[in-house]
């Protein structure tokens, strides 16, 4: 078997190597809108468009898998993206102080089954819950630049992971991908 990541993710390509599953990486530029309100339901719909146009761009075949995956941060019901700047990952992280938040990966496999093109999804969730942060500590790490192009403005498996009180779920599936349950749903097809 082989697997198709749609991702140009430097993590994603990390993480996907802990399958121990030969696999190579597409680019999948797709349009991230949604038409969709609920977090769970946004993950799952963007990940699917990534998987498609992956497939689309590339075929699929006998033996692979291509995989379209996306993950937010969500405070509430109110997505958390990707900072635009420095002001607004620091108002993110604030707006995280002392609180349990949700991290989700929506992730969509296209396959193919007697000939027939298949597709499954699914998403993970993690509930994340952070220290109380002062200024100086939010300061201090976005003086490190890590936050650029995170969800949610932090990098878990980083500096950050000072600042974090507990993880309850899948700790890779907060850094960007659910290893276990994506291991888990390719055995099952």
């Amino acid at each position: 078997m082989k697997l198709i990541l749609a991702s140009r993710s430097p993590r994603r390509r990390e993480l996907i190597k802990l399958l121990n599953i030969p696999f190579e990486c597409i680019s999948a530029d797709t349009d991230e809108n949604v038409s969709v309100s609920s977090p769970e339901l946004a993950v799952c719909e963007i990940s699917r468009k990534k998987a498609e146009a992956a497939a689309a761009k590339r075929g699929v075949f006998e033996d692979e898998v291509v995989i379209g995956s996306d993950t937010v941060v969500v405070l509430g019901e109110k997505i958390l993206g990707k900072p635009r700047d420095r002001a607004d990952a620091f108002a993110t992280l604030a707006s995280l102080s002392g609180k349990t938040h949700r991290v989700l990966t929506g992730v969509t496999l296209i396959y193919l089954k007697n000939g027939k093109k298949e597709i499954k999804g699914f998403f993970e969730k993690t509930e994340v819950t952070f220290k109380s942060l002062s200024e100086r500590e939010i300061n201090g790490y976005l003086d490190l630049g890590e936050y650029a192009d995170k969800a949610g403005s932090y990098a878990i498996q980083g500096v950050f992971s000072a600042y974090v009180e507990s993880v309850n779920g899948d700790f890779n599936n907060v850094v960007g991908f659910p290893v276990s349950r994506v291991y888990n749903e390719i055995k099952t097809l």
